[in-house]
């Protein structure tokens, strides 16, 4: 396997099936752990940013001359995604000074989020993924994990604020 195909679909996680994109989004929260415990939201924040940067690169090459602009088995889209909707949960963390385990229904709503919004693609994410290209590929996941990251906001806010928990 080229080492363009192993970034690509993240050591090999996109190419498990069914559903790829789960198993990469899945393949993504034990390494955004990780990161996290190593260096906390600044390390998570600058390996999401090469993710996507890296990404980008390893899509154009997979992708250079094939049928199918966005193939199942690319998976690294997924997991930049999902790291940035976790960015709140790392933050929230750090800033807290707890476990970012501890924060555990961020994780669950930062992961379903995330997913709904790679599959149904509304608004912005289905226009990302109209692009065809390479680009595209990356840009639908990374603005699903935007908006996964606002819902995360959205439910601390009420478990936190309004709801007190």
């Amino acid at each position: 396997m080229s080492w363009s195909r192993l970034i690509a679909t993240f050591f090999g996680a996109g190419l498990l099936r069914p559903a790829p994109g789960t198993w990469g989004t899945l393949a993504a929260l034990p390494v955004a752990w990780g990161l996290h415990a190593l260096g906390g939201f600044a390390l998570l924040a600058v390996a999401t940013v090469a993710a996507a940067g890296v990404g980008w690169w390893v899509t154009v090459l997979e992708t250079r001359g094939a049928a199918d602009p966005d193939p199942s088995e690319i998976v690294i889209d997924e997991v930049a995604g999902m790291w940035l909707a976790l960015w709140p949960v790392s933050l929230g963390a750090a800033l807290q000074g707890v476990a970012v385990t501890a924060l555990w229904p961020g994780w669950v709503v930062a992961f379903a989020a995330f997913r709904a919004f790679d599959i149904l693609k509304p608004g912005p994410v289905g226009w990302a993924d109209r692009l065809h290209s390479p680009l595209g590929v990356m840009l639908d996941d990374l603005v699903a994990g935007l908006m996964a990251a606002a819902c995360v906001v959205a439910a601390a806010l009420i478990a936190h604020g309004v709801m007190g928990w």
